[in-house]
C-alpha cells in the first residue's frame, strides 16, 4: 500500500482467505463475514501446493476474517510453505486474541513466518474502532498481556489503521506504540470509505508526524522497519495475486471480500482450487481490477480511496532517502 501505480507480478503471492468468520466488527472492516465456509486443512495443503508448482511460489498471505480461528488450517498452511522451497515468506494476519507463548515460540522458531499483528494506538482509539462480539476478550488488553513476549519475538509487525474519526490523532497513536517498545509498523489509513477534507489534511499532518518520528530513529541509529517502504500494490488495500477464497474460489485479486463489492466475485471468478487459471489468466484479471472498483464504488469513495493512498505514497516517498541513509551508517559501521 502506498504505491498504487508501481506494479509487482500479479501471480507472486497466494493470498488465503482461511475463514471470513471473526470475533470482532472493526468499524472498518469491510469484509462480509457472515454465511460462509471456511478452507479446510486439504485446501491449504493443496492451495500452497498449487501455488509453488504452477505459479512458481512466492510469498503465503493468511488472511480473515481471523485466521486463527481456524488453527489447524493456519498450522497446515505454515507447514507446507516451510517445507516448500520456492515459498519465500509467510505472514499470517491477526488480531492477537488467539496468541500464546505457543503460537509465538512458533514464530521464533521458523523462519520464514511473519505476524501481522492489529494495533491502532492508545486503547481508547483502538476500543473505538475494534469492536468485540458479545463475551469476547478485549485484544487491547491480550496484546499488552503478551507485550514482554511480543517484544522478544523475531518478525512482529505492528498494522496501524488510521481511520477517518482518529486521522487527527494518528501520529500520537503511533508515539504510543512506540512507547510500548514496537519499531516494526504496516500503516494503514482507512481505504474505501469516505474522507472529507479537513480529515484528510489531518492525515497529512499525521503522516508527516509519523515520518519525523521515524526518521528522528533512523538518525539515532534506531532500527525502526515500516513495511510500506518494501509493498508494491497496484489496487490499494486490497492484495492480488493467487487469491483463493475461503469458498475455494481463485480470484486475482481479494476485492470481494468487501460486502459492498460482493457482486464483483463473480466478474473476478477466474477458477476453482478444482480447476485452477493459467498464470496468463490471473495477471489479464489483475489488470481490471482498478477498473471495475472505479466503475462499481460511489465516486465519493472511490477519490478517498485514492487520495488517502497519495497521503501514504508521500510519506514513503519521504521516508526511501532517510532509509538508505540509515542502512548505509549501519553498514559503515560493520
Amino acid at each position: 500500500m502506498g504505491e498504487a501505480h508501481r506494479e509487482r507480478p500479479p501471480v507472486g503471492q497466494l493470498v488465503l482467505t482461511v475463514t471470513r468468520g471473526c470475533n470482532y466488527r472493526c468499524s472498518y472492516c469491510p469484509t462480509a463475514k457472515e454465511g460462509w465456509p471456511s478452507l479446510t486443512t486439504a485446501d491449504a495443503v493443496h492451495a500452497v501446493t498449487l501455488f509453488a508448482e504452477r505459479y512458481g511460489g512466492g510469498d503465503v498471505k493468511l488472511f480473515g476474517g481471523e485466521p486463527l480461528l481456524e488453527p489447524e488450517v493456519v498450522d497446515a498452511a505454515i507447514e507446507r510453505s516451510v517445507a516448500e522451497p520456492r515459498i519465500r515468506r509467510i505472514y499470517l494476519s491477526t488480531n492477537g486474541l488467539a496468541l500464546d507463548e505457543g503460537w509465538l515460540e512458533r514464530l521464533r522458531r521458523t523462519p520464514k513466518l511473519v505476524l501481522t499483528l492489529s494495533l491502532d494506538g492508545s486503547p481508547e482509539d483502538h476500543r473505538r474502532f475494534r469492536r468485540a462480539l458479545p463475551g469476547v476478550a478485549d485484544s487491547y488488553d491480550r496484546v499488552l498481556a503478551l507485550r514482554p513476549l511480543l517484544l522478544q519475538t523475531p518478525r512482529v509487525v505492528v498494522t496501524q489503521t488510521v481511520p477517518p474519526a482518529s486521522a487527527e490523532r494518528g501520529a500520537a497513536n503511533f508515539k504510543h506504540l512506540l512507547d510500548l517498545g514496537f519499531r516494526r509498523f504496516n500503516l494503514l489509513p482507512g481505504y474505501f470509505m469516505p474522507w472529507r477534507s479537513a480529515q484528510l489534511g489531518a492525515l497529512r499532518t499525521s503522516l508527516a508526524g509519523i515520518g519525523d518520528a521515524v526518521i528522528g530513529l533512523w538518525r539515532a541509529g534506531e532500527r525502526v522497519y515500516v513495511r510500506n517502504l518494501f509493498t508494491r500494490a497496484p489496487t490499494p488495500f486490497f492484495n492480488t495475486g493467487l487469491v483463493v477464497d475461503s469458498d475455494r474460489t481463485i480470484h486475482p485479486s481479494n476485492v470481494g471480500l468487501s460486502g459492498a463489492l460482493d457482486e464483483l466475485r463473480d466478474r473476478t471468478r477466474v477458477g476453482t482450487l478444482d480447476e485452477p487459471p493459467a498464470p496468463e489468466v490471473l495477471a489479464e484479471g489483475a489488470h481490471r481490477v482498478n477498473a471495475l472498483l472505479a466503475e462499481s464504488l460511489p465516486d465519493g469513495v472511490w477519490r478517498s480511496t485514492l487520495a488517502v493512498d497519495a497521503e501514504l505514497t508521500r510519506l514513503v516517498e519521504r521516508l526511501y532517502p532517510e532509509f538508505f541513509a540509515w542502512r548505509q551508517r549501519r553498514r559503515g559501521a560493520a
